[in-house]
């Protein structure tokens, strides 16, 4: 019953036969060879625009350096209060990017509106030379509490961001799955809503190791090789990380590894909602699923073997677990097999 986290899962194995069947020969290093011209091509043609492919080795490292590239003294960048670069990377964007400062925008379910985050800028705008410059605005796609920005949220998102002369970067660590959730195309999910900078993640989809910075502005990416360089995200050997991208995209495998864990998430949550113990926190998007119940039930499901992650309840979500019930995340995988699923509901029984 692995349901603690998709990073749990490993490679997908036409990834792993994909690195090893790219392994042999000599390769031109720091990710110039034909072969990775290629696969940024592919980025291209997935993208249906001129997107420029920076590689890193990890999500906090695209967050940081894609959200550094855009730095600007006292800057700040405005997210939602439980966004992932803002509660989980150790203050890697902060540092990264000279001290940006990270704001919070609150809204239900992990995401903001348009009309809170203009009053957002408009605060830190009103106070002047003291509070800073707003930098850039950040959603997360799919967000922390396992939803999705729907694409005129995002599209206005983007109008307000823009008509306050900032980008919009997008944390896509999930990116496949809100694809898959929304029935769009990537193209529809980033440019084409005015998003300027993605965050793009294979690592939680079926890749050993593959994170990618992907910018649609070029006057944002200029310094990007740089930033990468002085971090110590130029793989010499990228032509791994470009072998994983190769066959995460070929044949549509990105997206059916990301269609079957929102299908194993939409079935755990059936479940859930089926039991009298447990009750889904909110109805899940993709392949995340938060369920609220007794603290001796969730400490008797853990006996049982299955895995999933205590979590802290969102601010905006606080009221919805009772002072002794406890929040749970379970999150399913292109690695989830009915038999996981199975044993789940036989362990939620009982």
């Amino acid at each position: 019953m692995h349901f603690a986290s998709d990073n749990w899962a490993g490679a997908h194995p036409a990834i792993a036969d994909n690195l090893a069947r790219r392994n042999g020969g000599f390769v031109k290093a720091n990710g110039g060879s034909d072969f990775d011209l290629q696969v940024e091509q592919t980025f291209r043609d997935i993208f249906e625009t001129d997107v420029a492919v920076h590689y890193v080795g990890t999500g906090t490292a695209a967050n940081a350096l894609g959200l550094s590239a855009v730095a600007r003294p006292g800057g700040v960048v405005l997210c939602h209060s439980e966004a992932h670069i803002r509660v989980d990377e150790c203050g890697a964007p902060e540092f990264f990017a000279a001290g940006t400062r990270l704001e919070s925008v609150d809204g239900e379910l992990g995401r903001f509106d348009a009309a809170s985050l203009e009053t957002a800028i408009g605060l830190i705008e009103d106070g002047g030379l003291n509070a800073g410059q707003v930098q850039a605005v950040s959603v997360s796609q799919l967000t922390e509490a396992g939803t999705a920005y729907d694409l005129d949220t995002i599209g206005a998102i983007a109008d307000v961001a823009h008509g306050h002369g900032v980008p919009l970067h997008m944390d896509g660590a999930r990116f496949a799955n809100a694809v898959v959730a929304l029935g769009c195309t990537p193209a529809e999910m980033s440019w084409k809503r005015g998003v300027d900078i993605v965050s793009f993640g294979g690592t939680k989809n079926g890749c050993w190791c593959a994170e990618a910075v992907l910018v649609f502005n070029p006057d944002h990416g200029r310094q990007m090789d740089y930033l990468r360089k002085r971090a110590g995200h130029i793989a010499s050997k990228a032509r791994f990380v470009s072998a994983q991208f190769e066959a995460y995209f070929a044949d549509g495998l990105w997206l059916e590894m990301a269609a079957h864990a929102n299908r194993m998430g939409a079935r755990v949550a059936g479940i859930i909602a089926a039991r009298n113990r447990f009750r889904l926190a909110w109805q899940p998007q993709g392949n995340e699923v938060f369920a609220v119940g007794p603290k001796e039930a969730v400490d008797a499901l853990a006996e049982k073997g299955a895995q999933f992650s205590h979590w802290q309840p969102p601010r905006a979500e606080r009221h919805l677990v009772g002072e002794d019930e406890a929040m749970i995340r379970l999150v399913a995988s292109f690695a989830t097999t009915d038999a996981d699923v199975a044993a789940l509901d036989v362990a939620l029984a009982g």
